[in-house]
């Protein structure tokens, strides 16, 4: 089990709190609700004040539509280390068998299961996963649903980009900075296996916005940004 939990709220209702507060009874763990407003699509800020409030030293983070493989937690501090970042794939499970598996709570999500996507990543063999390197460069296959750092480091580059709203580029973003910082990143394949629940994405009419602010971070090699964790602590 994780030292304490951290559910960051982008303007959920009630309904949410509701099922939080059910949980707190019998989970064995803290457990924390960081809510806001629903103003639209403001993860970079709720992620802030989330991980503004941990009292840990290492963040592991997923998202909301995702699930956790039972060593999920385990395998991410196994491979973590003071120079570098994780970062895991995701098994997707297909929109239509979503439905399915939530009403019956099914989380036995074994290789052959009927609605995975990217099945091959449901594999979990730790000493493959040993094999893989660090590297000095943010990765493509990045992404932010399932990845894990050190929040001294984060709080060093000021969190994320409160500047980009809106999908897009956000985790990226954040990383291409912890690269700036001087962090390698470790990719965890055959290990640390989240599922993703597919759904209706996200509207994107800020991407190209976004975009351009990572190019500028890249371009000029920024290690923070001014609109970020700073002001939460």
């Amino acid at each position: 089990m994780p030292d304490e939990v951290i559910i960051a709220d982008d303007g959920s209702d009630e309904r949410t709190r509701q099922v939080i507060d059910g949980f707190r009874k019998e989970f064995k763990t803290e457990l924390k609700h960081i809510w806001h407003e629903d103003k639209g699509f403001r993860k970079s800020k709720i992620l802030n004040r989330a991980v503004a409030s941990a009292a840990s030293e290492y963040i592991i983070q997923v998202d909301g539509d995702c699930f956790l493989h039972p060593n999920f937690i385990e395998d991410h501090i196994e491979n973590a280390d003071r120079d570098r970042y994780l970062y895991g794939t995701r098994v997707r499970i297909k929109e239509t068998a979503v439905p399915g598996i939530l009403s019956r709570q099914d989380m036995n999500i074994h290789f052959f299961k009927p609605g995975l996507k990217k099945r091959p990543r449901n594999i979990r063999i730790p000493v493959i996963s040993g094999l893989f390197k660090t590297q000095p460069e943010i990765s493509p296959k990045f992404r932010g649903c399932n990845t894990s750092y050190w929040r001294e480091d984060f709080i060093a580059i000021n969190g994320y980009n409160e500047d980009l709203e809106g999908w897009g580029r956000e985790d990226s973003e954040l990383m291409i900075r912890m690269h700036n910082l001087g962090q390698k990143a470790k990719r965890l394949k055959f290990n640390a296996i989240v599922y993703h629940l597919d759904h209706h994405e996200n509207e994107r009419d800020r991407f190209e916005i976004n975009d351009r602010i990572q190019e500028t971070t890249i371009k000029e090699a920024l290690v923070s940004c001014d609109n970020g964790v700073g002001k939460y602590l």
